[in-house]
């Protein structure tokens, strides 16, 4: 995006409060991800953020404290996005490799579709430092505990072999999404697969 974001017009537009200050938000989070992808957290400043979203500075601090609080809530978001189409993949009926199949496609295509958010989700949490990547544990582990329960991973040793797996997933998806490279992001997801059933045949994930 190489202005700013969408604005409100001036004077009466029928709109609540609410609804106003959620248009902000979404703008905010818009001009952010946009500045992010080209600067990285840590060098956009956010009077880059606000000149991107179409919002005053003014704006910005009646909203967020800090840059950091409007980043965290940022990552909420892209987090709530991918998580519910990841979990609605792992809950459609259907083998258990073929549900997780869909689910790994259907995450990999989110984040080829999305660079920007995909970038903010995976990389920038990294430079925003430990809240965020507290939270980012958090999302890991979510993922973990829906890819072990589809896998019918019981034991301790089987979940903790889960997050291994979410772990490893997290750090092959980075390389393609700073590289910008999404045909090499959407091919991941069929070796995936594949090892995770060998793992499976193995033992590994029901030990």
């Amino acid at each position: 995006m190489d202005g700013p974001a969408r604005q409100l017009p001036r004077g009466r537009h029928g709109l609540t409060r609410d609804q106003v200050e959620t248009d902000q938000r979404l703008r905010i989070f818009v001009g952010m991800t946009d500045a992010m992808a080209s600067q990285g957290y840590i060098d956009t400043p956010v009077a880059q953020i606000i000149r991107r979203a179409g919002v005053s500075r003014e704006t910005f601090y009646h909203l967020y404290p800090d840059k950091l609080t409007a980043f965290l809530e940022a990552f909420d978001l892209v987090e709530a996005v991918l998580m519910a189409r990841l979990t609605a993949e792992l809950d459609r009926p259907g083998e258990r490799f073929e549900r997780l199949e869909r689910a790994f496609a259907t995450y990999l295509e989110t984040l080829a579709d999305e660079p920007g958010y995909a970038r903010l989700f995976l990389v920038e949490v990294h430079a925003a430092g430990p809240q965020a990547m507290a939270r980012r544990t958090v999302v890991q582990q979510r993922i973990s505990d829906a890819i072990g329960d589809v896998l019918g991973s019981n034991t301790d040793e089987g979940r903790f072999a889960c997050r291994m797996l979410v772990a490893a997933i997290g750090a092959m998806v980075t390389g393609p999404i700073v590289a910008g490279d999404t045909d090499a992001l959407r091919a991941l997801g069929p070796p995936i697969v594949e090892h995770v059933r060998r793992l499976d045949a193995a033992g590994v994930l029901n030990p």
